[in-house]
């Protein structure tokens, strides 16, 4: 424990997704020990994030316009549509280069146990998106884990209509990964996905 505002910045660094109490400790010292550390940049750049970023009204993606880049580029396939569960996982997909349609982000995933159901999360929007037909394929790709799972299966079930093709992100063994490593639920997914040899 440190005294006064050197503490209260540890704390709240701490708060932060991913970042525990050593981290926490770690960044406050960085901050403080390093001279050329620019504070006043770093509180212009929260304020101005809290102030200028948005959603997307669209998509559900963070967007500095009422629009993201992705919805306003008209190169895009609106006839396809990923759902992801955050904005960050629209960025692991576009880091692949291999998706080009649109994205749906739904703010989260179904979790009973943290209180989210499927109001708590964009799913209506997504309906309203869908209800012109003009969608030929939605893309779920939420986690693998169990609330991506009830979230996929709950989309699964509620987007099943005549000419709507509803797929799922396959999910198995990582690259460069080996077998004596994998647990069972993703072993298991390996062998379900599984496919010819080309």
């Amino acid at each position: 424990m440190y005294e006064g505002i050197v503490q209260d910045l540890i704390d709240e660094l701490g708060r932060l997704p991913g970042i525990g109490p050593k981290s926490a400790q770690r960044i406050a010292f960085h901050i403080l020990q390093t001279e050329s550390f620019d504070t006043t940049r770093l509180a212009r750049i929260l304020t101005e994030v809290r102030e200028k970023v948005r959603f997307c009204r669209i998509c559900g993606n963070v967007s500095e316009e009422e629009t993201c880049a992705i919805c306003r580029d008209p190169r895009r396939d609106t006839s396809l549509i990923c759902i992801v569960e955050e904005a960050k996982d629209v960025v692991a997909i576009e880091r692949t280069r291999e998706f080009r349609g649109v994205y749906h982000v739904l703010g989260g995933a179904i979790s009973p146990i943290d209180g989210i159901g499927p109001d708590q999360l964009r799913i209506a929007q997504l309906l309203q998106r869908l209800a012109d037909g003009s969608v030929t394929e939605v893309i779920i790709a939420t986690d693998p884990n169990l609330e991506g799972e009830a979230t996929a299966t709950y989309l699964s079930r509620l987007l099943q209509q005549p000419g709507l093709r509803v797929t799922r992100l396959a999910s198995g063994l990582p690259v460069g990964g080996d077998l004596e490593y994998a647990d069972e639920v993703t072993l298991g997914r390996a062998f379900e996905g599984r496919r010819l040899v080309d």
